[in-house]
């Protein structure tokens, strides 16, 4: 039997080094490292993703670039790392719901969406010829209470009642540790999430152009976008 070279773990996706490590994945996360910062946080009477765009040069048109996405009236999701790979899961997701909705004329929930979508991002890191997705997302929804979710490159599903995703994660995460509570109102958890979000993003500017929040009530079931006039009004704070 030939010696497998230590290059071959680097490459192919389908073989465990020696002390089982998948190098394609970790490759993935380290994408998902370099991705501009975004944080998801329930509160009380309903949940709100806040997410940073990078904007790398004037040039760029803020509004042309998108970080939340709508999968069903009460499903949303952000991401980190790249947002081509993002939007394929997406298209997933959507599928996946329409699909629900014709067979069981009813919404699914939230955490079968999640799980649809970390099993996708888990088969391609099982086959040949395939590279796994270079991407997290964190899929916020309503069921009978909020929900909030992280999917991994590998596949890995966790639930959460805050998380964050991207290059600042850890700062982010540390942050929210100390002063997150579940009992929080709408505006004071926005609050939380925002300046969070700068302990992540030290280097980048948190503007009305840069930042985008979406947040829905279990009273109303449906997520709203903040305007601009309004996100501003936060970061004065």
């Amino acid at each position: 039997m030939y010696p497998v070279s230590p290059q071959a773990y680097d490459r192919a996706i389908t073989v465990f080094s020696p002390d089982g490590r998948l190098f394609q994945v970790e490759y993935a996360k380290e994408a998902v490292k370099r991705g501009a910062t975004a944080v998801g946080i329930i509160y009380n009477g309903g949940i709100a993703l806040v997410s940073y765009k990078l904007v790398q040069t004037s040039l760029v048109v803020p509004s042309s670039m998108k970080k939340i996405f709508e999968i069903d009236d009460h499903i949303y999701t952000t991401a980190s790392g790249l947002i081509a790979d993002a939007r394929r899961l997406i298209d997933y997701a959507r599928a996946h719901v329409s699909s629900y909705r014709l067979s069981y004329d009813e919404p699914p929930n939230v955490e079968s969406v999640a799980r649809e979508v970390s099993e996708i991002l888990q088969v391609y890191t099982q086959y040949g010829g395939t590279r796994p997705f270079g991407v997290s997302l964190l899929i916020a929804g309503l069921d009978d209470e909020p929900k909030l979710f992280e999917v991994e490159p590998s596949g890995a599903l966790t639930g959460y009642s805050a998380a964050a995703v991207g290059r600042g994660k850890k700062a982010v995460e540390e942050y929210l540790e100390k002063h997150y509570k579940r009992d929080m109102a709408r505006d004071e958890a926005i609050d939380l999430a925002l300046k969070a979000l700068k302990k992540g993003e030290e280097e980048g500017e948190l503007t009305s152009e840069t930042v985008e929040i979406t947040y829905a009530d279990m009273k109303d079931k449906k997520f709203i976008f903040m305007t601009p006039k309004d996100i501003s009004k936060f970061l004065k704070k």
